[in-house]
């Protein structure tokens, strides 16, 4: 198996969670959707706000990645709802759903072979794929285990969870 081979697996591994990190859909399993626009003590946001956060940071990196005319949101205020923002049970499945598809699509850009990870995007120099890649993924684990110990403390795991 080439080294590129290798490399991407491992990539859209670290992409998809598991090994060390818990996935999307294990973070967000069982849920209560009566619980997602509240706040834990001293926490300034909401379960759906994390989500939120991660989706429009995910959305940004792709993005940049593969449009050459994206423009970023503000730094930081852009990279997450308004305090008072709030979600139904619609809007919570709608940035799930987003955060899934935009994933994938980052994972569709690693695993083709005609992306070469490692050259800079012609638009930026200095940025490569395979940064870009990494960065969602370090993005998205660091967060999804502050969303798993926000479930934690604001006590939403389902009493069955084993672990």
């Amino acid at each position: 198996m080439s080294t590129d081979t290798v490399l991407r697996e491992q990539v859209l591994g670290l992409l998809r969670g598991g090994h060390a990190h818990m996935s999307l859909d294990e973070a967000v399993a069982d849920f209560p959707l009566d619980r997602i626009n509240d706040r834990a003590p001293h926490v300034p946001y909401t379960p759906w706000h994390l989500l939120e956060h991660i989706r429009i940071a995910q959305e940004d990196i792709l993005e940049f990645t593969r449009d050459p005319q994206w423009v970023s949101p503000p730094w930081p205020e852009g990279y997450w709802p308004a305090r008072d923002e709030q979600a139904d049970a619609a809007r919570w499945n709608a940035t799930i759903n987003a955060i899934r598809r935009d994933l994938e699509a980052m994972q569709a850009l690693v695993a083709d072979p005609a992306n070469d990870l490692t050259a800079d995007l012609p638009h930026a120099p200095g940025y490569t794929l395979l940064r870009e890649a990494l960065l969602v993924a370090d993005h998205n684990a660091y967060h999804l285990g502050e969303f798993a110990i926000l479930r934690q403390v604001m006590g939403t795991w389902p009493a069955n969870r084993a672990g």
